[in-house]
């Protein structure tokens, strides 16, 4: 699959049809299919989906029958295409959204996390999946405690996100949750796999957000509001995240990455890594998670001990001293403090 960004004020789905068209005159020579392509007429941008023996031969499609090679290409599996892509229809290869308009390619992705400390974990995503389905939805990863969906429209996915939120904080028992919601493009003009930008957005937003709290970027506020179910959506409920933002997200996850287990790893090495005063780096991380550097630290080492607490065969000693922690007791300790259970209890809930 492929995307051209087109630098023309006269861009219209008209010239994309012409110089599809031209392709399939050529695309024989070089044992290439097109099989289906998108236009963004505001973002004037096209994708191309194809079949053909290398990279390489599908360019040459492009460049032999209009000049307008791809800014970038990437390889992408009938798995991917149908769970990212497969919704909707066409019309002589033009891809069209099920009502009929013409489809962007652009999709907004929801993602929640939840933290349940009881046993009704599984059923509390059996009712996540049918409200996603009525937003029409697509699941597209759903481990245990993670749900990822993409959709169409954004003013879907933030509705959607409302109706999980009051479903998650009316729920029975003890449970919290992160969610959050960013839309972008299935090829990047950098990177190799099918929207992989927007998959780092929203992961990384989702990691950093405050608990109980729904996030998402200004693009996807941006497509709701042209759309037409956006009059119902509350966007006040949402934390709305600039794109300048994401730049420091990324970096922080770098690093994060690379130290998180290490027990020297303090406040103190974050600031040097960010390249920040303490005083900056405090302001930045305060205005984005909620949460001082030192306590955020914390979190994301809390969060990863329930990761393996549940998939490792650790003891709770072994985990504790692998995420950092000076001693099992003070880790037993906190995590008290922020979960309201112990881990030796939560262990057993996981296990049944």
């Amino acid at each position: 699959m492929d995307i051209h960004t087109v630098d023309s004020d006269s861009f219209s789905v008209e010239d994309v049809i012409k110089a599809h068209m031209a392709d399939v005159v050529v695309q024989e020579k070089y044992g290439v299919t097109h099989l289906k392509y998108w236009v963004n007429v505001e973002a004037k941008t096209t994708f191309c989906l194809m079949e053909g023996p290398s990279m390489e031969a599908c360019n040459e499609v492009h460049k032999e029958s209009h000049g307008m090679t791809a800014c970038n290409i990437i390889a992408v599996s009938d798995d991917e295409f149908k769970l990212f892509l497969g919704k909707g229809k066409q019309i002589n290869d033009l891809a069209q959204t099920i009502s009929g308009e013409i489809d962007t390619g652009y999709r907004t992705f929801l993602s929640i996390s939840m933290l349940c400390f009881t046993s009704k974990n599984k059923h509390h995503s059996r009712v996540i999946y049918r409200i996603i389905e009525q937003h029409e939805g697509v699941v597209v990863l759903q481990p245990e405690d993670e749900i990822t969906a993409t959709f169409i429209y954004a003013s879907n996915a933030l509705q959607c996100a409302s109706a999980i939120a009051n479903y998650l904080n009316s729920a029975a028992g003890n449970v919290e949750f992160t969610l959050a919601l960013s839309s972008g493009r299935p090829v990047d003009e950098k990177g190799d796999n099918l929207f992989e930008e927007t998959k780092k957005k929203i992961q990384y937003l989702c990691a950093a957000s405050l608990k109980n709290t729904m996030s998402l970027d200004v693009e996807t506020q941006l497509l709701a509001y042209k759309e037409k179910n956006a009059l119902a959506i509350h966007q006040n409920e949402f934390i709305i995240i600039q794109s300048e933002d994401f730049l420091f997200l990324f970096r922080l996850f770098e690093i994060f990455d690379k130290n998180l287990y290490d027990p020297d790893f303090k406040s103190e090495r974050l600031y040097t890594s960010l390249g920040l005063s303490k005083s900056q780096a405090y302001r930045k991380l305060k205005s984005l998670t909620g949460k001082a550097p030192s306590q955020l630290i914390q979190e994301l080492r809390l969060r990863q001990s329930l990761k393996m607490i549940k998939n490792s065969s650790q003891t709770i000693a072994e985990i504790a001293f692998d995420l950092g922690f000076n001693s099992p007791t003070y880790f037993a300790k906190v995590f008290r403090k922020r979960f309201d259970t112990s881990p030796t209890l939560y262990a057993k809930i996981k296990q049944n």
